[in-house]
């Protein structure tokens, strides 16, 4: 064999053995390292105290997880003044009780929740190029029990802010909130809940799951202070230094997870979410995640969010870039 067919094999060889090491990470250790991200958003009115928001999203629960169940009830213990949960809870026909489990201890606490596309229908098998070259036509799976979950959390006193405007008290302080349904299944009537929020409110919160931007506007429009998403799952595979391949959505790929400005008065935070398809268990870069945000007072200086992340015993801290 000549120099050049050896050199060839030996990069053959070696560009296989990288790929399968970089999928057996992804899907035997990325997805389940449990992950904390931290922000300070500067949203409330002057004058307010801190408001402590977990956002869950995007849970795609099975059955059989237990690590993910044990993991989410363990952010109880974060003191939480409010939960909001942006919608994917499901990935089975039989999830609700553990979708149930896990949140168990929140129920506990004031929480809104809205559902996306995954609480109405199971996932199917798809090609996993639709991953990176998505399209209009969506593949439905069975229907899902989403109107059990829904009981399940309106019996426990969460407020489902399907095309819904409310107005609640949590810890003293008023909070005028909205929501709309999965965008992403184009299900979202913002007109329903058009208008301008309580303008006495300390925060003014709108949620979605998909954050397409004709809905994002929407809430800017407004005047709501802060608008919390979910569904991108981060773009689920990041390239560091590159960031998100996709957002599986019309926002921009430099939005995926995190919070970014939204015009000049509002707020985004996109969640990466817990989960994923059962049928595409990888995540590379960019762990499973629940965020907890700090919501402080808006300051004259127009400071930016701060954010960080924690591993999953809530230990020590990495900065987010």
């Amino acid at each position: 064999m000549s120099d050049l067919a050896t050199t060839l094999r030996r990069i053959a060889v070696g560009t296989t053995a990288l790929g399968a090491a970089t999928l057996a990470y992804a899907a035997g250790y990325e997805r389940t390292r449990w992950t904390l991200r931290e922000a300070t958003l500067p949203v409330l009115a002057e004058g307010s105290r801190p408001l402590r928001v977990l956002h869950i999203s995007d849970l795609h629960m099975m059955p059989g997880q237990k690590s993910k169940q044990a993991w989410v009830a363990e952010l109880d213990s974060l003191n939480p003044d409010l939960v909001v949960n942006t919608g994917d809870n499901l990935a089975h026909k039989q999830a609700v009780p553990a979708v149930i489990r896990a949140l168990n201890p929140l129920l506990n606490r004031p929480g809104l929740f809205v559902f996306g596309s995954n609480d109405y229908y199971a996932p199917k098998p798809k090609n996993p190029a639709r991953y990176l070259f998505p399209s209009d036509k969506r593949i439905h799976g069975i229907s899902l029990p989403w109107r059990d979950l829904r009981a399940a959390m309106l019996e426990r006193g969460w407020h489902d802010l399907t095309h819904t405007r409310t107005r609640l008290t949590v810890d003293g302080r008023l909070i005028a909130a909205a929501g709309v349904d999965d965008p992403h299944l184009k299900r979202d009537r913002y007109d329903e809940i058009a208008g301008r929020p309580d303008r006495t409110a300390t925060l003014r919160l709108g949620v979605t799951h998909s954050p397409e931007p004709r809905v994002l506007d929407r809430f800017a429009e407004d005047g709501y202070d802060l608008v919390l998403a979910g569904h991108t799952h981060g773009g689920q595979l990041r390239i560091p230094g590159y960031g998100a391949l996709v957002t599986n959505c019309e926002l921009d790929r430099s939005r995926a997870r995190g919070s970014s400005r939204w015009g000049a008065h509002t707020w985004l935070h996109v969640s990466a979410g817990m989960g994923t398809s059962p049928y595409a268990p990888v995540r590379f870069a960019c762990p499973p995640e629940a965020s907890l945000l700090t919501l402080v007072p808006r300051t004259t200086s127009g400071d930016p969010a701060r954010e960080a992340t924690r591993g999953a015993r809530f230990g020590a801290r990495a900065k987010v870039r």
